[in-house]
């Protein structure tokens, strides 16, 4: 796993500013042998990934360190603790705080269990936190997926594409680890009627009675800006995003109705995966069905910021300490569950370093 340059000619766009030109910039980081999930680095440096369960992992996170993917947490440090091991099943939202500790999102469907938060303290290298998320919270089709975390009100949103009509957020207290579901089935988290085409080829499931379906995934997306006032999100296959306040988000106070109230679209966006935002408002994303990088800016215009195809399903982005991008690219399109059972997903896949617009809060 060797940090290597990235060469793709002619694929890097201009972006103005008032005083100056800069261009957006990226290379691969590290060669990764098994497909990345999400991505989130930690304060003091250190890259952690969740590998996605589509490609059936060993391991569910690990730690890029030294150009080796280690297991994480390392639960024989914590022996001490006297804590049983805690098991992980199928992690891939990813994020970590200000105070090193590494939250964790499992959907529990490779083995049917329980969805779960996990918060785990990188600096006692102890578990923090641990949050179920049972039924009617996560009902039998939760896809539990990705999440913003939120260190001034001490909450996590989480996005739940489910079913795709019944698609909601999930609001989570992390205090008291009381959760809600909301927004369930509002026009900003259900899928839009358009399908995902990547190189020419539909994105497809097989049904159990061997039918090629095309996927339609509600809310996925979701990340929230650095004062903590904004969440922003949306449908997986949809062309807008979507935000409202956090304020309002943990208000348990206000009904269904007057919470749908106070969803705004915020700008147009194409059929993508994880984002991630910068301390201008800047809105980075994966463009995936033209194996591209985008960004929504200030503005709410959306363009291109790099194209090329090595950017082939960019997944998940996170700030690291020194106020670079990462993301990953995983290459889901060929996965045998995204390409109706055929397996064509071969690695590389790739840790990538972006070059951002302006710098990020460490592990958003």
């Amino acid at each position: 796993m060797n940090r290597v340059t990235l060469s793709c000619t002619a694929l890097l766009f201009a972006v103005f500013t008032a005083s100056a030109e800069t261009k957006s910039d990226f290379d691969v980081f590290a060669n990764l042998d098994t497909g990345p999930g999400n991505v989130t680095a930690t304060a003091s440096g250190r890259i952690i990934m969740s590998q996605h369960q589509f490609y059936q992992p060993q391991y569910t996170v690990v730690e890029y360190k030294d150009r080796t993917l280690l297991p994480f947490p390392n639960w024989e440090m914590s022996a001490a603790d006297s804590t049983a091991p805690l098991k992980l099943d199928s992690v891939l939202g990813i994020r970590s705080d200000s105070n090193g500790v590494v939250w964790m999102l499992d959907n529990g469907m490779r083995s049917g269990v329980t969805p779960k938060l996990v918060g785990w303290n990188t600096k006692t290298n102890k578990l923090q936190r641990l949050i179920y998320l049972p039924a009617p919270i996560a009902p039998k089709d939760a896809f539990v997926n990705d999440f913003a975390l939120d260190t001034i009100h001490n909450h996590a949103f989480i996005s739940d594409p489910a079913g795709g009509i019944n698609a909601a957020l999930i609001v989570v207290n992390l205090s008291t680890g009381a959760a809600r579901r909301v927004l369930q089935g509002h026009y900003s988290v259900v899928p839009e009627n358009v399908d995902l085409l990547i190189d020419n080829v539909p994105i497809q499931v097989k049904t159990p009675a061997g039918e090629l379906v095309r996927p339609h995934i509600g809310v996925n997306p979701i990340t929230e800006d650095l004062a903590n006032e904004w969440v922003y999100f949306g449908p997986m296959h949809g062309l807008s995003l979507y935000r409202i306040r956090a304020a309002d988000l943990i208000n348990a106070s206000l009904s269904a109705e007057e919470l749908a109230g106070r969803v705004e679209r915020y700008s147009d966006k194409p059929i993508s995966d994880g984002i991630s935002i910068d301390r201008n408002n800047n809105i980075y994303l994966g463009d995936l069905a033209n194996n591209a990088i985008g960004v929504i800016d200030p503005t709410r215009k959306y363009r291109q910021l790099a194209q090329c195809p090595r950017l082939s399903w960019v997944d998940s982005f996170s700030f690291g300490a020194g106020g670079q991008l990462y993301a990953v690219v995983n290459r889901l399109h060929r996965s045998a569950t995204l390409n109706g059972g055929d397996n064509q997903a071969k690695p590389p896949y790739f840790l990538l370093k972006v070059k951002a617009l302006a710098a990020g809060l460490p592990g958003r």
